[in-house]
C-alpha cells in the first residue's frame, strides 16, 4: 500500500499538470487570436485614415482659395479656378461659400487696391512678420502692371485677377467687390480691410487683429452730407429704389465683417442703379457702399472709418505726407487724436488703425520710427 499511494498521487499530479498545461495553451491561443484581431482592426483603421487624409489633402489642394500658410505660393496654381471665371461667376462662388462648422482660426484679410507697386511693402513686411496664419493678403493692381515680387516677400503671389480701374467710375466698385469675393473664398477670413499702396498701419499686428476680431460691428463711414459734394451728387433718377433721404457719403477705405462683405458682393440691384445714374461729378466709390449699408444693414455698422486721412487742405484729393514730415509726434497725433465708441458702448482713444496718404520717400523714416513706436521687431 505504501507503493500504491505515491503512484496514485503521481497520477493525480500528472493529471493536474496536464489540465494546467492545456489551460495555459488555450489561454495563449486565445491571446494570439485577440492579438490577431487587434492587428486586423488596427490595420483596417490605418487604411481608412490613410484614405481619408489622402482625400482631404487632395480636396485642400484644389480648394479655390489660398491657405493662410501659403502666402509665398503663387496664385498661378489656382489659375484654372480663378483666372477662367468672370466677375459674376466669382461673386456667385464667393457668396455660396458655407461657413465651416469646425473651429477655425479667424483671419483678417488685408486687401490692397493699387495702381502698380507697393512702395511701402518693407514696412508691411515688418508688420506681418511672425503672425502667419492670422492674416491673408490680396492685391488688385492694374492688369498692365507686371513687375515681379521677390519670393521672400509676403506679397509674392498675392495678386488676384484684375480689370482696368478708372478713378471716379464704377470700375472702382468692381475692383473692391473683386477683392472681397476672392477673400470670401477663404472661409477663415472673418474681417476685411481695404487699403491702398499709400496706407500704413498705426499699431502693431496684434493690436489691430484683436481690435477687429473682437468687434461686433463693421467700420464704414456713412453720413448725410447736405453740401454739393454730398446730396448735390444725388440723381433723382435713382428713385424710388434710392431716395435723397437714403443717400449717404463715406470714405472708400472700409473695414467690414464677413456678413456685411457677403451682402456687398451679392448686391446687384443697387449696383446697377449706381452704374447707370452715378456719373461724375457723382463718384460711386464714395457713395455706393455707404448708401447700400444705410438702406439695408445700418445695424451692422459702427458708422465710422478706421483709416485716417487729412482732408483739411480742401480739394478733390487728401493731403500727402513725405519723409520730412514723419516724426513720433506726428504719428502719435494720428494714433490718439480723438475719442470714439468701440462696440457701441466703450469709449476709446484708439479710433484709427491705418492712415494714408504716405509717399514712397516716407519709407525710410517710417522704418526707423515705427518698429519702436508701434512695437514690432526692427
Amino acid at each position: 500500500m505504501a507503493n500504491v499511494q505515491p503512484q496514485h498521487q503521481r497520477q493525480k499530479q500528472q493529471h493536474l499538470f496536464g489540465s494546467i498545461s492545456r489551460s495555459v495553451n488555450t489561454h495563449m491561443h486565445l491571446n494570439h487570436v485577440y492579438l490577431f484581431l487587434l492587428f486586423v482592426i488596427g490595420f483596417s483603421l490605418g487604411v481608412v485614415i490613410t484614405l481619408f487624409l489622402k482625400n482631404f489633402l487632395f480636396t485642400m489642394a484644389i480648394a479655390p482659395f489660398a491657405s493662410p500658410n501659403t502666402a509665398s505660393v503663387s496664385l498661378e496654381a489656382q489659375r484654372f479656378i480663378k483666372y477662367n471665371t468672370n466677375d459674376d461667376e466669382l461673386f456667385r462662388k464667393a457668396t455660396s461659400m458655407v461657413q465651416s462648422k469646425n473651429t477655425v482660426v479667424a483671419k483678417v484679410a488685408f486687401m490692397f487696391l493699387t495702381k502698380g507697386p507697393l512702395p511701402l511693402a518693407p514696412l508691411w513686411e515688418k508688420f506681418f512678420a511672425g503672425h502667419e496664419g492670422f492674416y491673408s493678403i490680396y492685391v488688385h493692381s492694374q492688369p498692365s502692371y507686371n513687375e515681379t515680387v521677390p519670393e521672400s516677400s509676403v506679397f509674392h503671389g498675392r495678386r488676384i485677377p484684375s480689370q482696368p480701374v478708372y478713378w471716379g467710375t464704377t470700375t472702382m466698385i468692381d475692383a473692391e467687390k473683386r477683392l472681397l469675393a476672392n477673400a470670401l473664398l477663404d472661409i477663415s477670413n472673418q474681417r476685411f480691410v481695404l487699403l491702398s499702396e499709400s496706407c500704413i498701419p498705426l499699431f502693431n499686428f496684434t493690436t489691430i487683429y484683436k481690435y477687429l476680431i473682437n468687434s461686433n460691428l463693421s467700420f464704414l463711414g456713412s453720413f448725410d452730407d447736405p453740401r454739393s459734394p454730398g446730396r448735390g451728387r444725388y440723381n433723382p433718377k435713382m428713385s424710388p429704389s434710392i431716395n435723397i433721404t437714403n443717400w449717404r457719403k463715406g470714405s472708400q477705405w472700409f473695414e467690414v465683417h464677413r456678413d456685411l462683405a457677403l451682402h456687398i458682393v451679392s448686391d446687384t440691384k443697387y449696383y446697377r442703379i449706381f452704374k447707370t445714374h452715378c456719373l461724375p461729378p457723382c463718384y460711386s466709390d464714395e457713395h455706393y457702399i455707404p448708401t447700400l449699408v444705410n438702406i439695408l444693414y445700418p445695424e451692422l455698422n459702427s458708422n465710422r472709418s478706421i483709416t485716417w486721412v487729412d482732408w483739411s487742405r480742401g480739394g478733390p484729393h487728401p493731403a500727402k505726407f513725405g519723409g520730412n514730415q514723419i516724426t513720433d509726434e506726428f504719428l502719435n497725433q494720428i494714433r490718439y487724436r480723438s475719442k470714439c465708441l468701440y462696440n457701441g458702448n466703450t469709449v476709446t482713444s484708439v479710433c484709427n488703425l491705418f492712415a494714408r496718404k504716405f509717399l514712397p520717400n516716407a519709407l525710410g523714416p517710417l522704418l526707423r520710427i515705427c518698429p519702436l513706436l508701434l512695437g514690432f521687431n526692427p
